[in-house]
């Protein structure tokens, strides 16, 4: 009897935690339930003052996005197993760019840090904080 009631308790365990594993194998993460709003608006502010058709070098659009982050977006979502792939041009789309800006949160920045995303838009992964300090301070003086 007690061997049966154990065998029963993990099955309700396993069920009980089968959501969540999913959620996880989904790529679902807390940048999803997370309001990335705020960040996203201030940073498109910062960086084109809202011109959607904004260019400086090789950063364009609202949020100013880079070749090099279009390559590692799609690489995230290869390593994913999505289909999905983002285009050049849809750096010049808003959506698409808040798309991007959330995917590489939810690489780079699970704990949904703000001050961490801000500095890692700027400067990448592997940022300096001295050297995206004033970055980081503008954005934050945005969003209030």
């Amino acid at each position: 009897m007690k061997r049966l009631v154990k065998k029963i308790c993990l099955s309700l365990s396993i069920l009980a935690l089968m959501p969540l594993y999913a959620g996880a194998q989904n790529g679902n993460d807390n940048s999803e339930q997370f309001d990335w709003s705020p960040v996203m608006e201030a940073i498109i502010l910062v960086e084109s003052e809202g011109n959607p058709n904004a260019v400086s070098g090789n950063q364009v659009g609202a949020m100013q996005i880079t070749p090099i982050l279009v390559r590692e977006c799609n690489n995230i979502l290869k390593s994913r197993g999505s289909d999905k792939r983002y285009a050049m041009a849809d750096r010049f789309d808003v959506e698409k760019s808040k798309e991007m800006f959330l995917l590489i949160q939810s690489q780079y920045n699970k704990s949904n840090n703000v001050e961490k995303a801000i500095r890692t838009w700027n400067g990448g992964p592997n940022y300096s904080t001295r050297a995206t300090d004033r970055y980081y301070q503008k954005v934050l003086r945005r969003m209030k």
